[in-house]
C-alpha cells in the first residue's frame, strides 16, 4: 500500500506530541495527535495535518497501569482492528510490544535490538551540554517480527538534533491485516517510547 521507507517526525514548536507520518516519496500517509491531559490516554490518526478527517483511534483499555493495552479502531464504524500490549515487567530493560488481531490472537511482537543503546542515551541526557548531542550517537533500533520469528520489518531513531525522526523499513511481505496492525502499533509505540527517553 505505501512507498517504503516510512517516516514520522515529531513537531517541535507545539505542546501536543504530534508528529507526521510520510512515505520515501513525502507524500503524507497520517497525522497522529496524542489528546493531552486525559486520564485514559487517547490518540486520533487524521489523513493529514488539517485534521479535517480522522481515519483511526487508539484508545487505552484503563488509565496509569504497567500493562496498558491500547485498542485500534477506526473512526467512522468504531470497528476493532486490533490491539498492542507493552510486555509489562519484560519491558523494563528491553521494550517488548505484542500486536493482536482483531480477534485477540497475538499475530506480530515489536521488540527492542540493543537494550544498553537506550540506557546509554539516558544517562548521558543526564549530562549537561554532552546531553544535546545523544540524539546523534544513541539511536534505538526495534524489530516487527511474527512468532515463528519472521523479521517483517526494522523500526529505528533516526540521527537527529531533538530526536524526532523515526524511519520504518518492510522487510517481508505483509499477510492479510498485518500491515496496517504493525503501522498503528508502531505510532503508538514510538509516542511511549519517545516519552520514556
Amino acid at each position: 500500500m505505501f512507498n517504503y521507507p516510512l517516516h514520522f517526525e515529531f513537531k517541535i514548536s507545539t505542546f501536543s506530541n504530534d508528529f507526521n507520518a510520510r512515505d520515501s516519496q513525502g507524500n503524507t500517509i497520517a497525522y497522529v495527535r496524542q489528546q493531552m491531559f486525559k486520564l485514559k490516554e487517547k490518540v486520533i490518526v487524521f489523513s493529514d495535518e488539517t485534521k479535517s478527517k480522522e481515519l483511526f483511534h487508539i484508545k487505552a483499555d484503563k488509565w496509569l497501569d504497567f500493562n496498558t493495552v491500547y485498542e485500534f479502531t477506526s473512526a467512522t464504524e468504531g470497528v476493532k482492528l486490533g490491539k498492542v500490549g507493552r510486555k509489562g515487567w519484560a519491558s523494563l530493560l528491553k521494550a517488548r510490544y505484542e500486536l493482536f488481531d482483531e480477534k485477540d490472537q497475538q499475530d506480530l511482537l515489536i521488540e527492542e535490538e540493543n537494550p544498553w543503546t537506550k540506557f546509554w542515551d539516558g544517562l548521558f541526557k543526564q549530562v549537561p551540554i554532552v546531553n544535546l548531542f545523544t540524539g546523534y550517537f544513541f539511536n534505538p533500533r526495534y524489530t516487527v517480527k511474527r512468532p515463528d520469528g519472521t523479521l517483517v520489518g526494522r523500526f529505528s531513531k533516526e540521527k537527529s538534533f531533538f530526536g524526532r525522526k523515526f524511519s520504518y523499513n518492510k522487510l517481508a511481505e505483509y499477510e492479510q491485516g498485518e500491515e496496517l496492525r504493525v503501522l498503528l502499533g508502531l505510532m503508538m509505540m514510538v509516542l511511549l517510547e519517545r516519552r520514556r527517553g
